[in-house]
């Protein structure tokens, strides 16, 4: 159960005018980790466009092979993870000495930083694994901080329903004055999870200079007079004089994450799994990791 928040403790978001809809992507199937089958929804030609963000991976299947072997050992540096779960268990360790169980509803959010080494496992060997992991970029002064690990279960997410009935998970960010599990001050991101019931909609303040997207994952929703269908990521268009988003459940329910973040504005060098910024950088980190420089070298069982 999240932490629900009444409607009368609400402080009611306005939009006058609603962003449009740039562009419609469909992710790229491919598989990650120890075979893991999933989506890339956003992909290393938008990390530009749709800074801080870097990545945007949806997985969802019912077959074990699918997903059984999880993400073994593997090393981040340079960007944060944010790892949200709709069904199933993974469990979290890594190299700075961090462990968790990512379950349903929850979320895990890592901080690389500087570098760690990580897995995330299955603990199923059956039955479904659904979710998302979102990449979000840190500042040239953050690169390098230290690694930082949290595990935010489901009911410590704060939750609330709409006049309309719409229901929102606000992992991160604010939303109709409830403030979410999460706040990062530079990139300020704005994580929703979205269930809109059929002929509803749902109205989200946004900041001109912020760069969004939505992803559809449940029906299908209207922007505007585009239709946005399930499994396709709506990019939105940083309007002149826009102040917000309307999204529009017409004829069925839908379920949608609605993604929002200040962008750095800084150079982006990815190497795999590192990101910085000069490829310098990238050659450094690859020194580092090869040395076992990451975490102080700690291991993980």
């Amino acid at each position: 159960m999240a932490t629900n928040i009444t409607t009368s403790a609400l402080q009611r978001e306005t939009v006058t005018i609603s962003r449009s809809v740039e562009q419609l992507v469909t992710g790229q199937a491919t598989s990650d980790g120890a075979g893991v089958k999933l989506t890339r929804v956003l992909t290393h030609q938008l990390q530009r466009r749709l800074d801080p963000f870097l990545m945007l991976d949806a997985f969802g299947t019912d077959k074990p092979e699918d997903y059984i072997g999880g993400f073994p050992d593997h090393p981040h540096r340079g960007f944060e993870t944010i790892s949200y779960m709709l069904a199933g268990r993974m469990r979290h360790r890594d190299s700075a000495g961090h462990e968790g169980l990512l379950q349903k509803g929850g979320v895990q959010w890592m901080t690389a930083g500087r570098g760690v080494i990580h897995s995330e496992l299955p603990e199923q060997e059956e039955g479904r694994m659904e979710g998302f992991q979102l990449w979000l970029n840190l500042s040239v002064k953050d690169k390098m901080c230290a690694p930082w690990y949290r595990d935010i279960q489901s009911a410590e997410i704060p939750e609330f329903i709409t006049p309309e009935g719409v229901t929102v998970r606000v992992v991160s960010g604010a939303s109709h004055g409830v403030a979410g599990a999460m706040h990062r001050e530079i990139t300020e991101p704005l994580y929703l999870d979205l269930h809109i019931p059929a002929g509803t909609n749902f109205a989200q303040a946004l900041l001109p200079a912020f760069n969004a997207f939505v992803y559809v994952y449940r029906g299908e929703i209207r922007i505007d007079d585009r239709q946005v269908p399930q499994q396709r990521m709506a990019i939105l268009k940083n309007n002149a004089g826009s102040d917000g988003i309307i999204l529009n459940a017409d004829d069925a329910p839908a379920r949608v994450l609605l993604i929002a973040g200040r962008p750095l504005n800084e150079p982006i060098v990815q190497y795999g799994p590192f990101v910085m910024n000069t490829q310098e950088q990238i050659l450094q980190t690859i020194d580092d990791y090869q040395k076992g420089r990451f975490a102080n070298d700690l291991t993980i069982g």
